[in-house]
């Protein structure tokens, strides 16, 4: 068995699949295969931001345990190939990220990019897509499909005040009932579609739910909240009634198009 066979790009969580939930976390975690080294980083640059989602797998973790919920993540880091882009994406392999080069990704050839392709970035999505239609079978009705994200502090020396952002394109249907929920603790502030805009074609909701119909949301919180394993239990502790009771909403698990604000779902 080589190497590669031994690194599996994608951690099934296992929970209930006739609950109707999914969790996804596409940068949980910062990890490489053996063959690519550290692509010429110190190991300083692995525990940032640019490698992964800091706090992602233990809040998402966390939720799976409340929620007995299923869940995927992938396991490699982010600098090796972004699966929440599209394909055509000129973000998908990093080589320049928040001031750091990747030596390792430039240049890039078409080989191994589309190395990469395969090996990792599509076995995920693949194994998310089996996932999202096991639960769809299990539960007899649409999923409802959740997406964990962390962001940074600071972003170019500007501060970012929001706690958690609630980040979708043009489906309001899981969306509404969480900000309602999370504006209604007047400790929070609570970012709709900050720090990012949740508007991204070819990412891992638009191939998921989004052109499936699907309700979804993807939940970004601030990595200082969630860097330790106490403030990842009281954030799966908050947003897991939160989710619960949208879980519980009839809306929720029936498929239904509402479009893209990046342009036609279905091209051609």
């Amino acid at each position: 068995m080589t190497r590669d066979a031994l690194f599996n790009p994608v951690e099934l969580v296992e929970g209930d699949r006739t609950r109707g939930i999914v969790l996804l976390a596409d940068h949980a975690r910062n990890a490489l295969p053996d063959e690519y080294g550290d692509l010429g980083l110190p190991a300083s640059e692995f525990a940032r931001h640019i490698a992964y989602d800091i706090g992602v797998e233990m809040v998402t973790r966390g939720l799976a345990a409340r929620l007995r919920a299923p869940g995927a993540m992938a396991t490699y880091s982010r600098l090796l190939i972004d699966p929440n882009r599209g394909e055509d994406d000129p973000t998908l392999i990093r080589q320049l990220y928040d001031g750091t080069i990747v030596p390792a990704n430039y240049p890039m050839s078409a080989t191994e990019r589309a190395r990469r392709l395969e090996r990792y970035y599509r076995p995920y999505h693949d194994a998310v897509g089996a996932l999202v239609s096991s639960v769809a079978h299990a539960s007899a009705a649409a999923p409802f499909i959740v997406s964990i994200h962390s962001f940074t502090p600071h972003m170019q020396g500007k501060p970012r005040p929001w706690e958690i952002g609630i980040l979708w394109d043009s489906d309001p249907r899981a969306v509404e009932p969480m900000l309602a929920a999370l504006r209604a603790d007047p400790a929070l502030t609570v970012g709709d579609n900050e720090p990012y805009d949740g508007a991204l074609r070819g990412d891992t909701m638009f191939k998921h739910a989004i052109v499936e119909g699907y309700a979804h949301l993807l939940i970004e919180i601030r990595q200082d909240l969630i860097a330790d394993q106490a403030g990842a239990d009281a954030w799966a502790d908050r947003l897991a009634p939160i989710l619960d009771a949208i879980n519980g909403r009839p809306d929720i698990h029936v498929a239904q198009q509402f479009g893209s604000r990046t342009g036609p779902i279905f091209e051609g």
